[in-house]
Order: C-alpha cells, then structure tokens, then sequence
C-alpha cells in the first residue's frame, strides 16, 4: 500500500495550503523502514510569507488585544487536547521516532502536558514576577524612579528536532503564546510527519490568524527562516555544528536573539561511596532511553579504576534483559535509531575506536532476530582514550562508555573533560555527591538520578551545549525584551550637564 501523500503541508495565516517546493519528503518508520507520509514541503517564498504573517499578528489585529488570562486559557486549552489524543499521539511518535510507545505516553506527550500547564500559569505572572516591576529610588544626579517593562520579543523561529517533536515543539510553542509573541514552526524533516498532527491540533484553538505558522523542508527553507530579517528570535535544538550556522545566519540577518539548545556528552560519576549494583540499571537505561537520541544521555561513565571490571559484568548482565525490539510493542525498552544512515555512522564511529585499542565492556552490537529497522543494542565501551576525539563526540545511540578514575578529584576532571556542559549525574552519599555536582560545569546535574524534567527549571548549558535557557523563569525570560522607564521625582529637570 502506498504511503498517504500530503500536499497541504504549510500553515500560513490560520490556512492550510499546499507546499509549493515542488520537492517531497518522505517519513519512514525506522522499525521497519516503510513509508509512513509523504510530504510536499514549503518553498522559500512561503518562508517569507509565513514570517509576514506572524509579523502582522504581532504588530496589530486581535492577538495584541488578547490579555495575559486569554492566553494562559488558550495554552490550557491546548493541553486539554493533547490529553485527549495522548493515545494517538503516542503511537504516532513511536512510530515515526521509534520511542517506544510505553515511554511515549510520559517522554513524547505527557511531559509537554505538564509543561503547557506551566506555561498557562506563567502567561498570568509574567517574567521575573511581573509584567512591569519598579526599581528603587535613585538619588544621582538627582532623585528618580524607574520601571523595568517587558514586553514580547516579536516573531519566533522554532526549530525543534526529530527526538522528541512535541516537547522540544512545547517548549518553544508555548513560551511564544504565553509570552505574546507570534511563531513560524519549522520542523526536522525526520520528525515532519508527527508535526504536522500537532498543528492540526493547534488549528483547533482559534488562534487569530498569522499568531502560529508553519512551514517545512530542508536547508534552503531553515537557511531563510532563520537569516530573515524579520524575526526576532530564533529557538533551535539540534547538534552544535547546525547550531553555529544558525546563530550564524540570525546575526546576519537581523541579529536576531539566538536560544540554542544543543548536545551534550554527559559524565555520570559513581563515587566511592555508591553500591555499585545499585546505579548499573539507573545508569544504562539512561544512555539507552529513546535509544540514546537525547541530549542528556549520561553516555560517560566514571566508576572508580577499581570497580571498572565489576561495573561492566554487571552491566553486561542487565543489557542482556532489556527489551530491544519494535516501538509499537508494550514490552520493548530500547527502539531503533532514526535511520540507516545515522546506525551506519555511529557503527563506524565504535570500529574507528575500537581500533584504537578500545573494547566492549558490556553489550554492544546489532541485535538478534531484528532484520528489519535500524535497531542497536545498548552497549558500554571500555579502554577509550579520554583524548580521543570520538570519546567527546555525541553519538545518538544507545552507546556509553566507561572510564576508570584514580580519586574524586581525577573523576571531576574527567567529567569536565568536554566541550559540552548540558547535564551530568552523580551517585554516592548524598552531602559529597552534592558537593560534587557543585563542581561539575554542566546546566543541570542530577543526585542519584535526580527526577523527572521539571518546567519550572531553566535547562541549557554551557560549552557548545548552546545559548540561553529554555523552561523556568530563566528560559521564560527568553521570550522578552527589557524597557527601562525612568522619571525624576521632582518632575521635569533639565538633563545633566545642560
């Protein structure tokens, strides 16, 4: 059966219509590598007409009238709906990113729930605490007041990637409504199909016309959407090297605001005072989830030089009971990764390195009986040169590797031995683990796994980890620009030095 064909692909204006590219996309399931849609994607002259429309809504018309209450209902209303077609959803994702299905409900769906719910609060208190705050008195030169007013940034380009495309797509979304400003969507190709669903479900919220745009494609779209001159924010999430271009081409457009979510290779430090067995499961599964296409994966592993051998036969163990298989299936634990060519690349990144002298400490492989997808079995690397390139090198797969550390110190340099900084963990007695995790450069470190994904924490990191917080007040204030109102108590005075 041929897969659907869908030509309405962009959303200009509060309209669907067709894309006019002339070129199409096709998304496949990479459990199975059939076709799921086809897609005719946008041209960049819809590119231009997607920002003019988002750029009229935030000027004028009707969106400017709606109150900070009318926005946070809207935002309400749109994780009502998503709770309605949690199910669906779920298991369109699954099918498209290979998330299984059972992880989707709570990763894919349920967490951008709670973050638009966050969101719709925010949108009634504003960034910082308030829409408009007053400074102290100031005496010099002479006595004044002043008021810090805030005020939406304007047009935003969202970029969200194929990972997880409804709650990086949230994230982004959901700041822009709550904040005021006005959007153009652009999704990864790879994650096209489950978007466009999304913005059916946005379509159902009434928006004013011009206030959420979408359009799709490849390079020469995103390289438009993002050096237009009429957008005011860029907000992207990818690897490091696209997110240098886009920063790149922002500055040369408009020198636009850049909020830049990029990757990680994250340390997880077992300390002397951890039980070994007790982090071996917690520690695989969170290299493993989403089959490590996740920016947090704690993909480096540092156990102290004598817990190395016994860290790897545990692990090996625990490998051998995780569920690798189809995402649509209730009991699998590990899914397939994008695609062929993204298995292909990082199976030639572990030869590279294990030429080098490197050598599987547990798992590691394809799979058996799985002939169909792109699946990769978890596995842990051992004997990796920390200077190697590839040992700081984001793999997107369900690959980790493991490094020896002669004392706490040691481990503290080898977990900041990186380009990135986006997220860490540490194991151990709770009072030094903190205290460890104080040292780490990282935006986010966790405490014996720490919790789920809280809204109301900025996350973001350091390094080439990206620009700017998204999430908490720290990433809510993304979405704002400060106007400093200053008035002389004693009413008009001539200005200093006249």
């Amino acid at each position: 059966m041929a897969a659907e064909k869908r030509s309405a692909s962009t959303y200009i204006d509060g309209r669907w219509c067709d894309g006019a590219a002339g070129e199409s996309f096709v998304s496949t399931n990479p459990a199975t590598g059939v076709a799921l849609g086809e897609t005719v994607t946008s041209s960049v002259e819809q590119v231009d007409q997607a920002v003019a429309s988002a750029k009229a809504a935030f000027e004028g018309g009707e969106w400017r009238s709606w109150t900070p209450q009318m926005r946070s209902d809207v935002i309400l209303k749109l994780a009502d709906i998503l709770e309605r077609e949690r199910e669906p959803l779920s298991r369109l994702i699954a099918s498209e990113v290979g998330t299984p299905v059972a992880a989707c409900r709570s990763m894919q769906v349920g967490g951008p729930i709670e973050v638009l719910r966050w969101y719709a609060t925010m949108a009634l208190k504003g960034p910082r605490g308030g829409y408009e705050q007053a400074l102290p008195h100031y005496n010099t030169p002479v006595a004044s007041g002043s008021l810090l007013h805030y005020e939406p940034v304007g047009v935003i380009a969202c970029l969200p990637a194929y990972n997880y495309p409804l709650n990086l797509l949230v994230w982004k979304l959901g700041g822009a409504l709550a904040s005021g400003c006005t959007a153009v969507v652009l999704p990864s190709p790879q994650g096209m199909w489950s978007t466009l669903r999304i913005m059916e479900l946005v379509d159902e919220l009434g928006l004013p016309p011009g206030v959420v745009n979408l359009v799709t494609g490849g390079p020469d779209v995103g390289i438009r959407l993002t050096g237009h001159p009429d957008v005011d924010m860029v907000s992207f999430t990818g690897s490091d090297a696209v997110g240098a271009q886009v920063m790149s081409q922002g500055a040369l457009g408009s020198v636009s605001k850049a909020v830049l979510e990029l990757g990680g290779k994250s340390p997880n430090i077992v300390l002397p005072s951890a039980d070994i067995s007790a982090t071996v499961a917690a520690s695989i599964l969170r290299f493993a989830r989403n089959a490590g296409q996740g920016c947090a994966a704690w993909s480096r592993v540092l156990v102290p030089e004598d817990k190395v051998d016994e860290f790897c036969r545990l692990a090996d163990e625990f490998i051998a009971t995780v569920k690798v298989g189809d995402p649509l299936e209730e009991d699998s634990v590990v899914g397939p990764v994008i695609s062929a060519a993204q298995r292909e690349k990082v199976e030639g990144w572990v030869a590279e390195l294990l030429e080098s002298g490197a050598s599987w400490g547990a798992g590691g492989g394809r799979p058996e009986n799985l002939d169909d997808g792109h699946y990769v079995r978890p596995g842990l690397l051992r004997d990796v040169d920390p200077d190697h390139p590839l040992a700081d090198t984001e793999f997107f797969a369900p690959i980790g590797m493991i490094f020896g550390y002669r004392d706490v110190d040691h481990a503290v340099e080898l977990a900041n031995k990186s380009r990135y900084g986006l997220a860490g963990n540490v194991f151990g007695q709770l009072d030094e683990a903190i205290e460890v995790a104080r040292r780490i450069r990282a935006g986010t470190v966790t405490v014996n796994g720490g919790a789920g994904m809280r809204p109301d924490a900025p996350w973001g990191g350091p390094g080439r980890s990206g620009v700017g917080r998204e999430l908490g007040e720290d990433g809510y204030a993304e979405f704002f620009e400060v106007k400093h109102i200053q008035y002389a108590l004693a009413g008009i005075t001539k200005p200093p030095g006249t």
